[in-house]
């Protein structure tokens, strides 16, 4: 493939759902979207077989980027449409520096205008690419949940909203496995004795998982590993945990996907030990709340110590009468960290909280 590849990350086209065909012509201006199937042959014809001529007012092409300076002053004395479009610019042509400028603009679009769901998608979107960039904020992927979820609220037949929250979601609500096909893709590439081109995020747990009908019942559970709280806790903040509930909430017998990532503190220069025994997770939820287990563990990569983030998914099932409101299902993480670079290696226990609105 070596013709452009167009990404719309923003939904600018303003999409509903995929494939979507579009008839562009050889000035490069679009001249249908989404012809009848019925007709496409006559069309596809009758399409190929006309010479579009330019439109004599068409603006020059740019390529150069804006100029932010001069947009900011527009959005800030306009409109919640001014707003979105100035962020707009600042995400799709200010690079990683100016994303925080971006959500900053989209919120303030949405403060005139809360209910603007593509506003809210957008947000989310944002939220997203920062968290996979190296200015990411601890919450800023909870916040692309709970604001695509807003804008599906506010929007539910937009099904490119709804694939983008079930892409991380729990596997009873997905449709199929997001990226299978990469792992294929890979393989087909190295057989033709290439190398397949890393991506800059890999894919991972969820968008690989493939949907199921039925909740996986809850494995035997292992011994509970600290069954009376008495390891010590990680008062040092050596690792530090976050926690994303996907979706942001879920109806009476819905189940909830939860990515958990450890990440080592880098600042005081802890490293885990690997050594040792491997991570472990702990659950114990509420009397009614089903776990695909209560168990969980990540297994430690072979060099002695390391300072990769661990990452964790896992489902839980809701009973079908589970109460509205805000529920807390406990747990808590054992690892075994090091202090700095020779300091003293330890045994600690950070306990947690996975969170889940039931609406």
């Amino acid at each position: 493939m070596d013709w452009p590849l167009l990404v719309d990350s923003l939904n600018l086209l303003g999409v509903p759902a995929v494939p979507i065909t579009l008839a562009i012509d050889e000035q490069g201006i679009i001249r249908a979207v989404n012809p009848p199937l019925d007709e496409a042959s006559q069309f596809l014809k009758e399409f190929l077989e006309q010479t579009h001529v330019a439109p004599g007012a068409s603006p020059p092409l740019r390529s150069d980027r804006p100029d932010f300076e001069r947009l900011r002053p527009l959005a800030a004395s306009a409109t919640a449409a001014s707003w979105r479009s100035y962020a707009d610019s600042l995400f799709l042509w200010g690079g990683q520096d100016r994303i925080g400028e971006a959500i900053e603009a989209y919120q303030r679009s949405l403060e005139l205008a809360p209910e603007d769901a593509p506003t809210h998608f957008r947000l989310g979107v944002a939220y997203r690419k920062r968290y996979d960039s190296g200015r990411r904020h601890p919450d800023d992927f909870q916040s692309a949940i709970s604001h695509w979820s807003t804008a599906l609220d506010l929007d539910p037949n937009q099904y490119i909203w709804r694939r983008r929250i079930e892409q991380y979601g729990p596997r009873l609500s997905k449709p199929y496995s997001f990226y299978d096909w990469i792992n294929t893709a890979r393989e087909d590439i190295r057989g033709r004795g290439e190398t397949p081109v890393s991506l800059a995020v890999e894919p991972a747990g969820a968008e690989f998982a493939a949907p199921v009908k039925h909740f996986p019942a809850a494995a035997t559970p292992a011994r509970e590993a600290d069954p009376r709280a008495r390891i010590l806790r990680d008062q040092e903040d050596f690792i530090r945990v976050e926690i994303t509930a996907v979706p942001a909430s879920i109806a009476p017998g819905s189940s909830a996907r939860f990515h958990i990532a450890f990440r080592p503190n880098l600042q005081k220069k802890a490293h885990w030990n690997n050594e040792v025994d491997n991570l472990v997770l702990w659950i114990s939820p509420p009397e009614g709340w089903l776990p695909e287990s209560r168990y969980f563990t990540i297994s430690n990569p072979p060099q002695p110590v390391s300072q990769e983030v661990r990452l964790m998914e896992l489902e839980v099932k809701s009973p079908e009468d589970a109460q509205p409101g805000l529920v807390i299902i406990p747990g808590y993480a054992l690892y075994y960290v090091c202090e700095d670079v020779n300091g003293i290696c330890l045994y600690r226990r950070q306990d947690i909280k996975l969170k889940i609105k039931v609406r």
